[in-house]
């Protein structure tokens, strides 16, 4: 198949949809298929770039941080895509690059298939002083947007049911992201842990927490550092590893707290670099309540590091207390939580690795993805015929 993904961000930006796109992306290629990425430039000129159309676009910070808005869908590149006759389009945002994905689609009378990646209504404090109006803001817009789509993939049965309440009425197809195995587990020798440890300056004695990330107010970063805080346990240090926007803020917030013996900032971090840092980490940690699914816990589950995130919907049968890790909801049950992991680490940590291989591979998602295209593209076309006028 020939295949169009569009993406509003994409290399060399890391985030969590970037990492499943890339992770998408080379999967696919590896069955075969013909696949091409349009994305958003950082400047106004547009450029393709082995496969990846970059199309010039404006900043607009004011609404959120990073985005960016390009202002016309009738661009040469675009025609070049056209040109190339993709059977199928996976669009993985919902904003510029969807409307040159649905302008390609009309044109070609191609399906579009999405991902909906994003919970727009934890998104609010960006768009609108009141909470109440903007989730009513967000559901009317992802309806919108989404019925112009073919099916809907989403990670979890946490957004199944998120997009059920707002009315949407196209398929959904529950498939949860896969993780790399191999760009992001790649065991780490004990040698090579040491230097890096020294190099980051964490004591030798020392527990690690660690959290990856984007670094913005969504991921409630702050609880964990208040319970930090005001935790008895000493010989703790928390890795903070990812930059973004909420980074100067979440840095005046430890010196506030004392904490600045306690915790590291390392700033973004390459991918390939990825499995090294997590493998720091006794135990991984998450006080977010904004994720669809959230790869990092994954990435660190199959690194074999208990995950200790807050309880969430989109972690029901992925994080089993005492088993791979621990949800919280308090203080009490975080202090409870960690004292668990770190007890039982070597046999939580065998768990985690081997539920995430088992079942969260790409291999594995991207042949789920490949069924839905074929699927998708069959039924459009079953739709064209009903439209032709009968003789």
């Amino acid at each position: 198949m020939k295949i169009l993904i569009t993406t509003e961000c994409y290399s060399p930006v890391i985030n969590g949809v970037v990492t499943s796109v890339v992770n998408l992306h080379q999967e696919l290629n590896n069955l075969g298929h013909d696949v091409r990425i349009l994305t958003l430039s950082g400047k106004l000129r547009s450029v393709e770039n082995d496969g990846v159309t970059y199309i010039g676009s404006l900043g607009i910070d004011k609404i959120y941080p990073g985005a960016r808005v390009a202002l016309t869908t009738e661009n040469i590149y675009l025609k070049s895509l056209m040109e190339w006759k993709p059977d199928v389009i996976h669009s993985q945002s919902e904003f510029s690059t969807f409307q040159m994905a649905r302008h390609i689609a009309k044109k070609l009378h191609i399906p579009i298939v999405h991902t909906y990646h994003t919970i727009y209504e934890d998104y609010t404090h960006y768009f609108s002083p009141n909470k109440k109006w903007g989730k009513a803001m967000a559901a009317r817009f992802t309806k919108s947007i989404l019925k112009n789509t073919e099916c809907v993939i989403v990670p979890t049965d946490k957004v199944r049911c998120l997009l059920e309440g707002y009315g949407v009425n196209q398929q959904l197809h529950v498939v949860p992201t896969g993780v790399n195995l191999g760009l992001y587990v790649k065991e780490i020798e004990s040698t090579e842990k040491e230097k890096l440890r020294d190099m980051i300056g964490i004591p030798n004695n020392n527990k690690v927490l660690i959290s990856v990330g984007r670094l913005a107010k969504e991921k409630n970063l702050e609880e964990i550092l208040r319970f930090l805080s005001i935790l008895r346990t000493s010989n703790i240090t928390l890795l903070i590893v990812g930059d973004g926007p909420h980074r100067s803020f979440l840095e005046k917030f430890v010196s506030e707290l004392g904490l600045s013996e306690k915790v590291i900032f390392t700033g973004m971090v390459l991918p390939e670099e990825l499995s090294a840092y997590y493998q720091l980490g006794d135990v991984f940690v998450s006080a977010s309540n904004s994720e669809t699914q959230g790869l990092t816990y994954l990435e660190a589950l199959a690194n074999g590091i208990p995950a200790l995130c807050r309880k969430d919907p989109c972690l029901e049968k992925v994080i089993v207390d005492g088993v791979n890790g621990w949800q919280f909801s308090s203080y009490e049950e975080f202090v409870k939580g960690l004292e668990t992991l770190l007890e039982n680490r070597d046999f939580i940590s065998q768990n985690a690795r081997l539920d995430i291989i088992s079942n969260y591979s790409s291999a594995a998602f991207v042949k789920k993805v490949e069924k839905i295209y074929r699927n998708a593209i069959q039924q459009y076309k079953g739709k064209e015929k009903e439209l032709l006028p009968s003789r």
